[in-house]
């Protein structure tokens, strides 16, 4: 018997990070020593506050259904880091908790899209967006930003880009895959766009250079997305947030009623201590993964990468290699297949990206010294 698959199901193209992870796990599993730069997941222990705080919730037998909204507790500590963060004011009615952002994006674009209609997104920009909205019925369009510009999309280019169609803009700071952070002049000429903006804040807690900004700070029409496991190393218990206007808020809800219920009680309690206790061991990840990317930086452009400008949060590199090999695909499993080096093609990000590398410093300072010795023999070699 054939069984047929729905259309929009074959619209979701491979995640080539992951793709290139699975390849490096083989490779691992038949004895070649791996070093993984092609994945944002922190290398760091999730902090013992945490781990204390979701043992005793385990202790005390939160194991049950929460309010579809999340832990009011929870939500309230989410509105007070805004406010203490960056001076915006959010009610707990406008905060959605979920298992991660994953599910909060295609809830939310599902709620905005009809089909055939349009969503801005930034090119190069998270492979996973355009999935995420095709997938809701939606029509990806994508907005051709420069490395002048650390690959941020500019207002006047979003505007040219308008149509009767168009349900929003996404934007991303500090920046998957490059790692830039929009200032708050930049968010400003954004935030007067006559759409709604949808701010994907993953990677706040992990700026190093500036100040973050939230969108927040200068639109309240507009939607939040943040969470954990980035910043608090808690990739695995996937816990994330929307932050939504009101008018917004019940349609919003009663999908996530229907389609994920709640997030994991006991992983909420590990949140609310996030917020309250674990600031500085945010500070100290953040010092560390500092170093790590000047030395990455550094040794990038030694090795004659093209680092246009250097990322100033989150934790990669997107470094042109073009004149090495135009294919990033091609030359990103090359270089694993010969080295052991695991790194993300630039194409998995657009094709604005066709031609980069992206390098992920969540590995240990080491790890990353050893991986650029062997990309330095590789590249070596390639020229004898």
């Amino acid at each position: 018997m054939k069984i047929n698959l729905s259309r929009r199901s074959q619209l979701v193209t491979p995640f080539l990070a992951m793709e290139v992870m699975e390849r490096a796990k083989e490779l691992e599993a038949a004895g070649h020593d791996i070093i993984y730069l092609c994945l944002g997941e922190p290398d760091f222990p999730t902090p013992p506050a945490i781990l204390t705080a979701t043992g005793q919730a385990l202790a005390e037998g939160a194991t049950s259904y929460t309010h579809s909204l999340g832990l009011i507790e929870l939500r309230q500590e989410i509105c007070r880091h805004y406010r203490d963060y960056y001076g915006v004011e959010i009610l707990p009615e406008q905060v959605i908790v979920s298992s991660g952002t994953s599910p909060l994006m295609l809830l939310l674009f599902s709620a905005l899209l009809e089909e055939g209609d349009e969503l801005i997104l930034p090119d190069p920009g998270y492979a996973c967006y355009p999935g995420f909205v095709r997938f809701a019925g939606g029509k990806p369009v994508t907005v051709r930003t420069s490395a002048e510009d650390g690959f941020q999309p500019r207002a006047e280019q979003v505007r040219n880009l308008l149509t009767d169609r168009t349900r929003g803009l996404l934007i991303n700071s500090p920046s998957n895959p490059a790692g830039s952070v929009l200032t708050g002049a930049e968010m400003q000429a954004l935030a007067e766009i006559p759409v709604p903006i949808i701010s994907d804040e993953i990677y706040h807690g992990l700026t190093y250079e500036g100040e973050e900004h939230c969108i927040l700070e200068y639109t309240q029409d507009a939607f939040v997305l943040g969470g954990f496991s980035k910043a608090y190393a808690m990739t695995g218990w996937r816990l994330g947030y929307l932050i939504s206007p009101l008018s917004c808020i019940r349609t919003l809800q009663i999908m996530h009623q229907n389609f994920l219920i709640c997030a994991n009680h006991f992983v909420q309690r590990g949140g609310i201590a996030a917020l309250r206790q674990c600031q500085g061991d945010v500070a100290d990840m953040r010092a560390v993964y500092d170093k790590r990317r000047k030395e990455l930086v550094k040794r990038l452009r030694e090795l004659g990468f093209g680092v246009h400008f250097a990322p100033k949060g989150a934790f990669y590199v997107l470094a042109d290699a073009r004149h090495i090999d135009s294919n990033s695909q091609r030359l990103s499993l090359d270089i694993l297949e010969k080295t052991g080096v695991a790194v993300t093609p630039g194409i998995d990000f657009g094709e604005g990206a066709e031609g980069y590398l992206r390098f992920s410093y969540t590995r240990s300072f080491a790890e990353i010294v050893t991986a650029l010795k062997r990309l330095e023999t590789y590249l070596q070699q390639r020229k004898d």
